[in-house]
């Protein structure tokens, strides 16, 4: 079985882009308390938020239990991820797959490190906010399930030619199924001696 080069490598250089920027959001621009927020256009902000639920707030993690739980959780849903993208041929979904893949282990690297995911990313249209402080695994999770959504609903595959009897002849001549190429089946033959 060949490796899904297309998803390994989507995984990896999203888990590398995604604790690059958080590390850049926290160490490089000192952005580590609730309360911290450095503006950067009239719809966007980068303001530390320490997510210690999983996406729209669900499952709270407020208890090393709930913690762990949420970690195992994750690393489970990351590993059937892994191994769909293991059997999946198609590069376009190893990608979709890399996304989550990459995305999810940059988040349960942040909450097994420091007990709590760190979003980031605040996008917002005046005083509407479509999305909760997010960050790049976020996005990427959701860019991929989107992906495998939209190709599941909308793409069909083209059927692998010659894999039905009637699609390619039997015998690869490139006669007919039912007729023969030999000599037997084109009646007498005349042999001339000198």
């Amino acid at each position: 079985m060949r490796l899904p080069l297309a998803g390994l490598t989507t995984a990896i250089v999203l888990f590398v882009v995604d604790q690059a920027a958080k590390l850049g959001v926290t160490e490089g621009l000192k952005l580590n308390a609730m309360t911290d927020a450095h503006y950067v256009t009239s719809f966007f902000n980068l303001r530390f938020v320490a997510n210690q639920g999983v996406s729209l707030g669900l499952l709270h993690a407020d208890t090393d239990t709930m913690r762990w739980l949420l970690v195992a959780m994750t690393g489970v849903i990351a590993l059937g991820v892994l191994i769909w993208m293991w059997r999946e041929t198609n590069r376009s979904e190893q990608a979709a797959l890399g996304l989550v893949l990459g995305g999810a282990a940059g988040n349960i690297l942040d909450r097994i490190r420091l007990g709590y995911v760190v979003d980031f990313a605040d996008l917002h249209f005046g005083s509407w906010q479509p999305f909760l402080v997010f960050n790049i695994a976020d996005a990427a999770i959701s860019i991929g399930v989107v992906i495998l959504f939209a190709r599941a609903l909308l793409v069909r595959e083209k059927p692998v030619r010659g894999s039905s009897a009637t699609d390619a002849p039997a015998s690869g001549s490139g006669t007919p199924p039912g007729t023969s190429n030999s000599g037997a089946d084109q009646g007498p033959t005349e042999t001339f001696h000198a």
